[in-house]
């Protein structure tokens, strides 16, 4: 079976994603084909980051990835990267940072055949090109030359203030119930901490407690569990990232982490320890 995710910044409402599947299948008849997302923020690299590290582990060994977000060629090289067995092919303008920053790669190379396609080929008939070709267990050294790395965005990379007392980092993506994501991972948190007390501030709003998901914010004894809904918490979220919610809100009526602390993308998430 041959696996294509695709995520990309297209949206839903026109006819991109649909003949992207249908270029696919007209020449990868037997693939299967996944949407992981369509609605990345149009040139978002920073948010399908986020997106791609938080999904990729759930697909098989040999699934391709496309990862169709700012890429065109006239702007930035084509890359094709494999690790853990998967592969995924993108611009290479940052989007691949939050793997790296966990996995070396095992293998990246520079796409070049370009010029073996039609004239007015685009990125996503490059893409298409080498995920077709991937699936099929063709080689990587075929479709582009090998690089030593990929580029890195450096907003995902907390700073560390040189007394060692500040740990500043961003919101990197807002999702789908309004829970605000940082760049700050429980590994870099408790490098840095090294069990020291800490006050978590954003915008005007101080946490002291950092718990391990939504559901050990409430005590296991409380019968009622309402008292502690619209409560804002921080939390490691199922990527191992500071989270900031609200406990059991609606982001659509009573408001959400972002709404409601007003926290937006790019805001400011820091950490003061004692």
């Amino acid at each position: 079976m041959s696996v294509i995710t695709l995520t990309t910044d297209f949206g839903t409402k026109d006819h991109y994603v649909g003949v992207l599947k249908g270029k696919i299948i007209s020449e990868l008849p037997n693939a299967t084909i996944i949407d992981i997302s369509h609605h990345v923020d149009v040139f978002n690299v920073v948010e399908a980051s986020y997106i791609i590290a938080s999904s990729y582990h759930a697909f098989p060994k040999g699934t391709v990835h496309i990862i169709g977000v700012d890429a065109a060629l006239s702007l930035q090289d084509h890359i094709a990267v494999l690790w853990e067995d998967q592969y995924f092919i993108c611009a290479d303008n940052g989007i691949l940072s939050l793997l790296t920053q966990r996995i070396v790669p095992e293998k990246i190379v520079k796409i070049n055949i370009h010029d073996r396609l039609h004239e007015n080929a685009t990125a996503m008939d490059v893409f298409i090109t080498v995920a077709c070709h991937l699936s099929k267990g063709g080689s990587m050294n075929v479709i582009g030359k090998e690089i030593p790395q990929v580029k890195e965005i450096r907003t995902l990379k907390p700073v560390l203030s040189d007394d060692g007392k500040t740990l500043k980092g961003n919101v990197i993506y807002i999702d789908h119930f309004g829970n605000v994501i940082s760049d700050i991972s429980k590994k870099v948190f408790q490098e840095v901490g090294k069990n020291r007390g800490f006050t978590l501030h954003a915008k005007n709003y101080k946490f002291q407690k950092i718990y391990n998901n939504y559901g050990s914010f409430v005590p296991e004894d409380s019968e009622d569990t309402s008292r502690f809904e619209g409560e804002r918490l921080a939390i490691f979220n199922e990527n191992d990232l500071i989270e900031i919610g609200i406990y059991r809100s609606n982001h659509y009526t009573s408001g959400s982490a972002s709404t409601l602390l007003g926290l937006q993308y790019r805001d400011s998430i820091i950490i003061t320890f004692e």
